[in-house]
């Protein structure tokens, strides 16, 4: 990487903060001198990152919150700002993947990886957004993902929820962009974290963690409106895309032998 983040960015706030994308990005940034706003559910991811981070000499201050209640994270990020600094940058990382098929379909697992991935994203902005536009300036960026592409056997609330989180930070972009405020939408394949670990099928270009955190951080660098990866996955999507709906289907089928 050619330069630091820090030079741009004082304080970032990362939701999902004790574990997989969310931690390797929050001691990334904390290496380039960004102070850490961390945030999430569980309590022992965060005490863990916290006290790596102070042994190194890094800023970080720690909340634990559900994303889902909406009042508790924008307290919690009010405490974090008067601790640290106002937030200069938001990555919206937390999220869950639980299997939900349509042959033995559960409305409120559909529900809750929806209120997670999606509403808790939104419910992260909005904790954020005014004082992002009180200031002129800001970063907010949504974790997405490749499955937002198309829907999958399996993953039926997943893809879903990162599709709506698309949909969402691209009229976030087109409505406040002018004011200051920078939206990107990441759109990563698969990942080794503790969220893909349980997973039976075979995940093509399988990524490690460290690889996915630089390759996110690159794009927020680089201000990016849109950025997906890996990019031979992201052109079979593609060439997916262009075939008829019916061959589509078949050929995912196969692909995860569902």
């Amino acid at each position: 990487m050619t330069s630091s983040l820090g030079q741009n960015y004082r304080v970032a706030v990362i939701t999902g903060a004790g574990s997989g994308l969310g931690l390797q990005l929050a001691r990334m940034l904390a290496e380039q001198g960004v102070a850490i706003a961390a945030v999430d559910k569980g309590e022992d991811g965060l005490r863990a990152l916290e006290a790596e981070l102070k042994q190194a000499g890094r800023r970080i201050a720690c909340a634990s919150a559900d994303v889902t209640d909406v009042d508790a994270l924008t307290a919690r990020t009010r405490e974090l700002e008067s601790n640290l600094g106002p937030i200069d940058l938001l990555i919206a990382s937390a999220g869950i993947g639980v299997e939900t098929s349509a042959k033995n379909l559960c409305a409120k697992t559909m529900s809750d990886v929806l209120n997670v991935n999606l509403i808790g994203v939104a419910n992260s902005i909005a904790a954020v957004l005014p004082g992002m536009l009180d200031r002129g300036r800001g970063h907010i960026v949504g974790l997405s993902s490749l499955a937002s592409f198309r829907g999958l056997p399996r993953m039926l609330a997943y893809c879903a929820s990162k599709a709506g989180v698309n949909s969402m930070m691209e009229g976030l972009r087109s409505e406040v962009g002018h004011l200051g405020i920078v939206a990107t939408t990441i759109c990563p394949g698969w990942v080794r974290t503790p969220m893909t670990a349980n997973i039976p099928h075979a995940m093509p270009a399988l990524m490690t963690v460290e690889y996915a955190a630089e390759q996110i951080l690159w794009a927020i660098r680089k201000k990016k409106a849109f950025y997906a990866f890996p990019r031979r996955l992201v052109w079979r999507l593609k060439f997916l895309s262009w075939l008829p709906r019916g061959m589509q289907d078949r050929l995912i089928r196969r692909m995860i032998k569902d």
